[in-house]
């Protein structure tokens, strides 16, 4: 088909440079009419438009063009240059990843960093058991290098948030990605080193992730409208337990097939080419983001938190406040039962259960599989919920056992502003457990039963539901 539409005006020859232009088409094909469908989107320096523009084969058409145009700070009358859309045989077409909308983006390659994060966290739960074996370490030897990740872990908790609030998420996680990234290769080169060179390199890998939750809040603290946030989150922390799952999955069969070092090694390469991408793609705000729809500019900018960088903590302000309080206990309760599953888990089922380490790995998939469908699901019931009206106080308490649509999203609740600051406070707490709970679980083995280790994480959930339901709130608290 040999069809064509020409946009013309004589005041668009005002503009001196040609417009970008994207263009979709549709063959259509009928007894009264054969031609073409086009929606193209328009963009110069000083306008966006989109057009729809229909189009007879073989005849050049100045009409049907309908025009959806917003001026950005222009005056109605000016125009764009001339653009002519042409549908030759083969259709024309935009990928669909150009059209998503860049706030999507921007949660999907969080999604990614943080799939990756937990890739390169659980693999040393995995390889473990054979470096264990080969370098006669026991339980206690064990518990230390696990928990050794947790030292530089809590070192950058609020470092990394005041870092995202003050300088812009972007580079903070960006940062984080590559250095965790490196450290988690040089895993293998550190334990054959001796035990002192692992627990620094576990650390140092600590230093890294330590940043990207506190990052990432502040990145969709700007970027995700109230509406969508508990969704988002969900999103995002589900890449967590996706790289759960795909670490405890793919581990068994590359130690199996290469040996253990090789699970440091793949891991590790994955972080440098998400950063590539990262860079590319990403921007802390929208305010920095030249390519952002106006459209959806508008949308993000109705009740997004505010785009000002961050130049004074009202550390005061913020300690003050019970919420504050409330989200930094669950914080703690919540990840004592959390990483205890994450890093003790194919140890139970290899010693307790005599499972080998491919079953262990498969078995350790499923309570994380489970949470990335309870955590995605929780976050579409809070969102909707939030739209229909309800207050956000109610959906949040109301949706607790979905830990990201309640207490994950509580920091851009209460705190907007400073997302970043008050997830590395709570972090922090929550690292606390992981230090604490890994490093005791060695010694309740030790002197103990795997039902005590087991009786402690489900006395401190408790607390922390009882805390939460008490003090915490929905509602903005600090501005």
């Amino acid at each position: 088909m040999d069809a064509g539409a020409l946009l013309y005006s004589p005041k668009f020859l005002s503009l001196v440079a040609p417009p970008d232009i994207l263009v979709r088409s549709k063959s259509l094909r009928s007894d009264s009419f054969s031609g073409a469908l086009f929606r193209a989107r328009v963009r110069s320096q000083e306008r966006c438009s989109i057009f729809r523009v229909s189009a007879r084969t073989n005849v050049k058409v100045y009409a049907d063009v309908e025009s959806k145009s917003v001026p950005r700070s222009v005056k109605s009358e000016d125009s764009l240059d001339d653009v002519v859309l042409r549908s030759d045989d083969q259709e024309s077409s935009v990928p669909w990843w150009e059209e998503l909308p860049k706030r999507w983006v921007i949660v999907l390659l969080c999604f990614s960093a943080f799939l990756l994060c937990n890739m390169d966290r659980v693999n040393m739960s995995i390889a473990i058991l054979p470096m264990s074996a080969e370098f006669n370490w026991n339980p206690a030897t064990v518990g230390l290098i696990q928990s050794s990740f947790f030292w530089g872990y809590l070192l950058t908790q609020i470092a990394g948030g005041i870092w995202a609030d003050t300088v812009g998420g972007k580079l903070v996680l960006g940062f984080g990605v590559v250095w965790w990234s490196i450290a988690t290769s040089l895993t293998p080169v550190a334990a054959k080193l001796g035990l002192p060179f692992l627990l620094v390199s576990r650390a140092f890998m600590g230093i890294g992730e330590g940043v990207a939750m506190p990052a990432m809040n502040n990145i969709l603290s700007k970027w995700v409208p109230v509406a969508e946030r508990s969704r988002s989150l969900a999103l995002v922390y589900s890449g967590m337990y996706l790289g759960s799952v795909t670490g405890l999955a793919f581990s068994p069969f590359l130690i199996h097939q290469f040996g253990w070092p090789s699970v440091f090694y793949s891991f590790g390469s994955l972080g440098i080419v998400w950063f590539s991408v990262w860079l590319n793609k990403a921007q802390s705000s929208p305010v920095e983001d030249p390519q952002l729809r106006p459209e959806e500019r508008s949308l993000i900018a109705k009740d997004c938190a505010s785009k000002e960088p961050v130049k004074i903590i009202p550390w005061r302000l913020i300690l003050s406040k019970p919420p504050v309080w409330a989200l930094i206990g669950c914080h703690f309760c919540h990840n004592w039962g959390t990483f205890i599953l994450l890093t003790w888990m194919p140890t139970y089922y290899n010693q307790v259960l005599k499972f080998n380490l491919t079953e262990s790995g498969l078995f350790c998939v499923l309570p994380w599989l489970t949470m990335a469908f309870s955590a995605n699901l929780g976050g579409w019931i809070a969102d909707t919920l939030v739209s229909k009206g309800l207050p956000v106080t109610t959906v949040r308490k109301g949706t607790d056992a979905f830990s990201q649509s309640g207490l994950y999203s509580n920091h851009q609740d209460i705190a907007p502003r400073y997302s970043g600051v008050l997830l590395g406070l709570s972090n922090t707490a929550g690292v606390l457990a992981g230090v604490f709970g890994t490093a005791a679980t060695g010694y309740i083995l030790q002197h103990g039963s795997w039902d005590d280790v087991f009786k402690v994480s489900v006395g401190l959930y408790l607390v922390g539901t009882v805390v939460w339901n008490l003090f915490s709130t929905g509602e903005k608290i600090i501005d």
